[in-house]
């Protein structure tokens, strides 16, 4: 059976919590801002923005670095945390003077998941950066026509 949970990662240390949180955090905010992206295009195919096209643009520009920043951020975040548990595993073998896989698993695991969650995190933000990035651009050429 498997005994690991994500759960964990926000109850073990301090250290790696705080990464987990920030995270978490990352992950609903950016899915806001997804959400918000889609409503925003798909008002825009229904009718087109009025104005000139630099200023009728902007909202469809409005807060993507933040998604290329989690993006980019959110993996190092995630390393962060493995090698945190990587470090607590080696203090377990010297606190318990043994080698063995009781020792040494539970603090991978933790690791292993925090840079899975990192990960989470990243790979959604770099896609609808990029999709709403090359929408706004097909938006902008469509308005200055």
């Amino acid at each position: 059976m498997n005994a690991f949970s994500f759960w964990k990662l926000f109850s073990t240390d301090i250290v790696t919590a705080i990464a987990s949180i920030v995270l978490v955090v990352f992950s609903v905010m950016s899915w806001a801002l997804i959400v918000e992206k889609i409503r925003l295009f798909r008002r825009a195919r229904r009718e087109l923005p009025k104005g000139k096209p630099d200023e009728a643009i902007r909202p469809f520009d409005k807060n993507l670095w933040f998604l290329s920043m989690v993006a980019y951020v959110s993996p190092f975040i995630g390393l962060f945390g493995t090698v945190w548990g990587v470090m607590d595993s080696f203090a377990s073998i010297g606190a318990n003077q043994s080698v063995s896989i009781g020792v040494i698993a539970p603090g991978l695991a933790i690791a292993l998941g925090t840079t899975a969650l990192g990960l989470i995190v990243a790979i959604p933000a770099a896609i609808a950066h990029q999709v709403f990035t090359k929408r706004a651009d097909d938006l902008y050429e469509k308005l200055e026509k």
